[in-house]
């Protein structure tokens, strides 16, 4: 299938265009970097000293060892630790920024407010924290003061975060493995100097470090920014609007948010609207601002933003010539949008300190000055408008209805329709009883070197006809929504008889007069940990551990290593964890062996590697038909 760039149909109708316009984009540049080196791909090549770069040859009579006796299973494992503490630090640093941001809303310094008092008592009483007789304000900088006590912790106590949180049976199992983390800064820190050179060369202990690091982005990095952005924010709830890149709309003002933090993206939704008459003087018939990977999905899900595109198309946007202004601020953003944009009149526009691009204009972004950076740079978007050339605008009208919102209490809402008193009970039943026969989990990338959507697409087609439900988070819901699986026509044509009967029931129930979407949008990458939450709940409704559950995870388009982080943490919770881009570690036998079969005799969990899409749907249907017999469910 990679002979063809993408199944997205507005994006082959662009890419011509781009070609036309001179416009270089990703597909170009990976076609220029043909061959890639063998060495890195099979994760065999060491540049952690001075006195490398190393190669080791896995296969021939070449060296096998590096200058310091480094062998390949060393190599591989330092690289694979590298990468996930990596992804592990992009989260933990996002999720610090969010608590920084509530600590301030509560003391009354910055223009935020605490939006969800609900959830930040529940969030409290978690942690033992007395509620009575506190303002919203009060409860919020003691539930603050635990998450930095996280941050500052300088013994061996582990992550409150985790243990308030994460499944009983599964600390004990992380315990036992002495991979309980500690302050994530710490765990960050050391996984940095434990791979430098002349360090741990264990391939065993190497892994059991990476796995560490799993736990470390699952409730330091995840579950700390959702919990903080819900409360600021509001937990979401079921909204309707569309995707792909035909909401863009001509005769508007243009405004795309991109990248991961809701901070500045809520207000850039607020201002938008508060500035739609500036846009009308300026001959605009408004603003529309519309969202590209997970500050994308963070406005989609609570505002109703619609979303533009995912990852690998978000150069594009920009060849719509429709773009008037693309605000960026951190994570999966190409230094060449502004290349791209240099061949029309769209402005990009970075806003934080440890993200800038040569021919980007650069306005600053801080908490206490949010709203003044929110006008400004929507007043710009108002500006690049005038500057339009429209004989360069092409718009596809490609767009599909979508229903996002489904937090962990947007689903217990829904199901309370059908059973106020155990909302749990008609999931777990019809679990049971196999009209679901397990839950699949899609999350993260896109991957240039295979076909844009293709992997997410064709798995979960595969997956909901065989009456898998399908939560769906990051840029694999952005690809699963355009192709039409986020509605409820979608049920109708791709749900497995089972699954579409309880999702007709259960949107009967909700008042919704159409059935639940086949694949539920649960969020944002850092919303992965709502996936968690939801695992969880369901095996503490069974009192089962989470490793027995009929439930698994894939990355189907992965490049990033915020994906392998997440992957490592849906490993460590137990789940097989399914990878449609080979990582980069054929090239050590052994760490391979562990990753794909060892860790799951001491985890419960490993690494699934697959990349054609209906293999690995049966792959996944086997793992979830063989954890059902276990617990004595029919097939």
């Amino acid at each position: 299938m990679k002979s063809q760039k993408s199944i997205d149909p507005a994006v082959l109708e662009l890419l011509p265009k781009a070609a036309l316009d001179g416009a270089e984009t990703v597909w170009d540049r990976h076609e220029a970097q043909q061959p890639q080196c063998g060495f890195g791909s099979l994760g065999v090549c060491c540049r952690h000293c001075v006195q490398g770069p190393c190669r080791i040859d896995p296969f021939g009579t070449g060296p096998k060892k590096g200058i310091c006796g480094a062998n390949a299973d060393t190599i591989v494992a330092r690289n694979l630790l590298r990468q996930v503490a990596g992804g592990a630090a992009a989260h933990v640093d996002h999720a610090y920024e969010a608590v920084e941001a509530l600590e301030l809303a509560a003391n009354g310094e910055i223009n935020y407010t605490i939006t969800d008092e609900t959830k930040l008592q529940q969030i409290a009483r978690g942690f033992g924290l007395e509620i009575s007789g506190k303002s919203k304000a009060e409860l919020a900088l003691e539930v603050v003061e635990v998450a930095y006590a996280d941050l500052a912790n300088h013994g061996n106590k582990p992550v409150q975060w985790l243990m308030a949180n994460a499944p009983k049976e599964r600390i004990a199992v992380w315990k036992s493995l002495g991979i309980l983390p500690r302050n994530p800064d710490r765990e960050i820190r050391e996984a940095m100097h434990q791979t430098t050179m002349g360090m741990d060369a264990d391939p065993v202990n190497l892994v059991l470090a990476t796995a560490k690091q799993g736990l470390v982005d699952g409730y330091s990095g995840l579950k700390l920014a959702t919990d903080m952005q819900d409360i600021l924010f509001g937990t979401p709830t079921p909204v309707v609007t569309e995707a792909n890149l035909g909401v863009l709309k001509e005769d508007y003002v243009n405004l795309i948010v991109h990248g991961h933090v809701p901070l500045l993206s809520e207000k850039i939704v607020y201002w938008a609207g508060k500035l739609q008459e500036e846009a009308i003087l300026a001959g605009a018939k408004g603003i529309l601002v519309s969202g590209i990977c997970c500050t994308g999905n963070e406005v989609l899900m609570r505002k109703g933003i619609p979303l533009v595109t995912n990852f690998l198309a978000q150069e594009i946007a920009i060849v719509t010539g429709a773009v008037d202004t693309m605000i960026v601020d951190v994570q999966c953003i190409m230094p060449s949008l502004t290349q791209v944009a240099s061949c029309y009149h769209t402005e990009i526009v970075t806003t934080m300190p440890i993200v800038k691009l040569p021919g980007a204009t650069h306005v600053p972004f801080t908490l206490e000055s949010a709203d003044e950076t929110a006008q400004e740079i929507v007043r710009k978007a108002i500006t690049s408008y005038g500057r339009r050339d429209s004989k360069k605008i092409k718009i596809p009208n490609y767009k599909r209805k979508i229903m996002a919102g489904f937090s962990v209490e947007a689903i217990i809402g829904a199901l309370s329709a059908v059973d106020p008193d155990q909302p749990l009970k008609p999931l777990v039943d019809n679990i049971v009883n196999g009209n679901i026969l397990g839950v699949v989990a899609t999350v993260g990338c896109n991957n240039v070197k295979v076909t844009q959507d293709f992997m997410h697409v064709e798995l979960v087609k595969e997956l909901v006809k065989n009456n898998v439900l399908v939560v769906a988070t990051g840029c694999s819901a952005h690809a699963l929504a355009k192709a039409g699986l986020m509605n409820s026509e979608g049920t109708e044509t791709y749900a497995g008889e089972g699954l579409k009967a309880v999702l007709c029931a259960i949107g009967q129930a909700a008042g919704l007069g159409a059935p639940l979407p086949p694949v539920l949008h649960m969020g944002s990458c850092v919303d992965n940990s709502r996936i968690g939450d939801l695992v969880t709940a369901i095996a503490a409704y069974l009192n089962v551990d989470t490793s027995l559950l009929p439930v698994a995870a894939s990355a189907p388009e992965l490049q990033h290593e915020k994906a392998l982080s997440i992957g490592t943490w849906a490993v460590t919770m137990g789940l097989t964890t399914h990878l449609g881009v080979v990582p980069p570690v054929l090239g050590s036998k052994a760490v391979t062996e562990l990753l794909t079969n060892g860790l799951t005799d001491v985890i419960g969990g490993k690494f699934y590697v697959e990349t054609d899409p209906l293999k690995a749907a049966q792959g996944l249907l086997e793992d979830i038909r063989a954890k059902r017999k276990k617990l004595g469910l029919p097939n």
